[in-house]
């Protein structure tokens, strides 16, 4: 009788621990998972993979690849492919790294130059050309990976030249390198000359030429830094970093022009402050900025008309200097990286007010770049 007793524990005892761990597999599975970037000046190592529950919960999964400088990464289209800025200035270029994506790791195919010191932004489309914005180096540099993710030597390296009016602005600051979604066309964004700069590849020669419209001029002293596409693809934002205002860019005729402009900050903000980052809703009807200083995400609502922004909040970021932040695939949620506070925050985002509301915070070192 007693042997038929323990018999029985054992198994309802495999069984519940079975339960838990088909419960614990069907739980990962529902969570998101995203990859933090970072500067490696103080302890950070790499780069990390964090991930996001059901409910807005955050969790560290851990380091995945050490690398320096990992300050901004993308994904090839087949999401088989990782690669990653090295914002470093060794002999006057910096480096982007390949890496396979395993289930736990990254996996270093490569790496190649970029053609410019300090790269800060990377980009890639459909036929794996790559851009990398030099901060440093005021160029843009062009590459390519074949199908593996491996990087071929770079191609080509277009050179920025000019400046604006303020002390940031002496000389070119490729601040990042955008394609087009449904044109030919790839805008730079250069923070140091003030501009738009608009081109294409000729891929007979891979290089990167200028389009007729070579460049477009925002505000003296805006500092242009990154842009969002409108999902009509017909209306750009672009985020000024320097006097903090979002510009609305139109296009008529193959021909780019700053339709408007609204300020990230309330009005009664008197402190410093610089904007650094800019995402749009899947939905079209909300644009969110990020403000270092005034610490913030500033909330904005589209009007479907015209695409101008009418401000309707800022949400505390709980933290200092946001860096990067990032909608969740489902645009359920918002996740800002805090630079100087090693932390990052999820808020729950209600999709017909536009509204964040704080859900959780998890440890991060000097995080600068979200990667879902």
């Amino acid at each position: 009788m007693k042997k038929i007793v323990l018999f029985l524990s054992l198994i309802v005892a495999f069984g519940c621990k079975n339960a838990k761990k088909e419960t614990e597999i069907k739980n990962e599975t529902k969570n998101m998972t995203f990859y933090v970037g970072t500067y490696t000046k103080k302890d950070s190592k790499g780069i990390y993979k964090y991930a996001i529950s059901p409910e807005g919960k955050l969790s560290k999964i851990g380091l995945m690849a050490e690398v320096i400088n990992p300050s901004f990464l993308t994904k090839s289209k087949d999401n088989k492919t990782l690669f990653a800025v090295g914002e470093t200035d060794i002999n006057g270029t910096g480096f982007i790294s390949a890496f396979k994506i395993e289930k736990d790791t990254l996996q270093l195919i490569n790496k190649a130059e970029t053609g410019g010191a300090n790269p800060c932004f990377v980009a890639i489309n459909n036929d794996n050309y790559i851009v990398t914005a030099n901060y440093s180096g005021g160029n843009v540099g062009l590459l390519k990976a074949d199908n593996s993710g491996k990087l071929a030597p770079l191609l080509f390296v277009q050179q920025h030249s000019g400046k604006g009016t303020t002390k940031r602005q002496e000389s070119p600051h490729a601040h990042s390198a955008w394609f087009h979604p449904n044109k030919e066309k790839i805008i730079s964004v250069d923070l140091g000359t003030n501009e738009l700069w608009f081109s294409k590849i000729d891929t007979n020669k891979n290089e990167l030429v200028f389009t007729n419209q070579k460049t477009l001029k925002m505000a003296d002293g805006a500092g242009p830094r990154h842009l969002t596409f409108h999902p009509n693809n017909k209306w750009i934002y672009v985020l000024n970093e320097l006097n903090n205002t979002v510009s609305l860019v139109k296009e008529k005729n193959d021909v780019y022009f700053v339709d408007s402009s609204i300020t990230t900050l309330p009005n009664d903000f008197t402190d410093f402050s610089k904007a650094a980052d800019i995402h749009i809703s899947d939905d079209g009807k909300f644009v969110y900025a990020s403000n270092r200083g005034h610490n913030s995400i500033a909330i904005f609502k589209v009007n479907s008309e015209n695409g101008n922004l009418e401000i309707t909040g800022y949400e505390d970021v709980l933290g200092d200097h946001p860096r990067n932040f990032s909608l969740s695939p489902d645009n359920d949620f918002l996740i800002v990286a805090n630079q100087d506070t090693n932390n990052i925050i999820s808020f729950k985002r209600n999709t017909t007010t536009g509204k964040l509301t704080f859900v959780d915070e998890v440890f991060a070192p000097t995080p600068v770049c979200i990667l879902f």
